[in-house]
């Protein structure tokens, strides 16, 4: 009976010790942007001509991108590329409300991409372009060939502010911080973008601009008191 007892005795103490709870966690979020020169320019080209059949559009503006792409190549040497991004022949129809379903020609555009690693020549790229007979420039950006590297120098500059503001609220709340027990990240590039050239004697001026790299960093740690 006494062996009964003192079984029970043990049990119900045990049953009154407080169950072990996880340790609470905080979470902080710290940003960084970084503006860096960019290293690489392009530009879009077009070529657009006019023929009274769809054959004699396309073989005019082939004839045309053909001298605009080999002025660009001429220009660009070993620092960049030249590629094709759209083609299109398309109808062109009556404007007069009596036959505005007719067919009076048809339009062809053929637009390249010129890319440079030097800088200098987005200039000379958009007079070149004008002067060996585009008939639109635009689209033009500068960009970083590898913005991954810079990307990653962000979100350790974010990085640190997180840890400093998850500091910062575990002090206030009395405690401390423990061990990180999630990351999220986050990272954007964002690049200037220009209003393309016109046809002029006059040398085109350009600002490259810089390019914007943020990055944020979320993070969760564990609160120890």
């Amino acid at each position: 009976m006494s062996k009964w007892i003192a079984l029970m005795i043990t049990l119900a103490a045990a049953a009154t010790l407080p169950a072990q709870t996880a340790a609470g966690t905080i979470q902080a979020t710290g940003t960084a942007t970084l503006s860096v020169n960019p290293d690489q320019a392009s530009i879009d080209v077009s070529v657009i001509t006019q023929g009274t059949t769809a054959q004699q559009a396309a073989q005019l503006n082939a004839a045309q991108t053909t001298t605009v792409i080999n002025a660009l190549k001429q220009l660009l040497g070993s620092n960049g590329t030249v590629q094709t991004v759209s083609y299109s022949v398309d109808p062109r129809y009556s404007n007069t409300s009596v036959q505005s379903n007719t067919i009076i020609g048809y339009t062809a555009t053929n637009t390249v991409r010129a890319t440079t690693s030097d800088l200098t020549q987005v200039g000379p790229l958009i007079d070149t372009a004008n002067q060996a007979g585009a008939g639109s420039v635009g689209n033009l950006s500068f960009t970083l060939q590898n913005p991954d590297s810079y990307q990653q120098q962000a979100l350790s500059a974010a990085a640190k502010p997180a840890q400093a503001y998850a500091s910062a609220i575990a002090t206030g709340l009395g405690s401390k911080t423990g061990a990180v027990v999630s990351a999220q990240q986050g990272a954007s590039t964002s690049y200037p973008i220009l209003a393309g050239g016109v046809a002029s004697s006059v040398p085109t001026p350009v600002q490259t601009g810089m390019v914007t790299v943020a990055a944020t960093v979320t993070i969760t740690v564990q609160l120890l008191q």
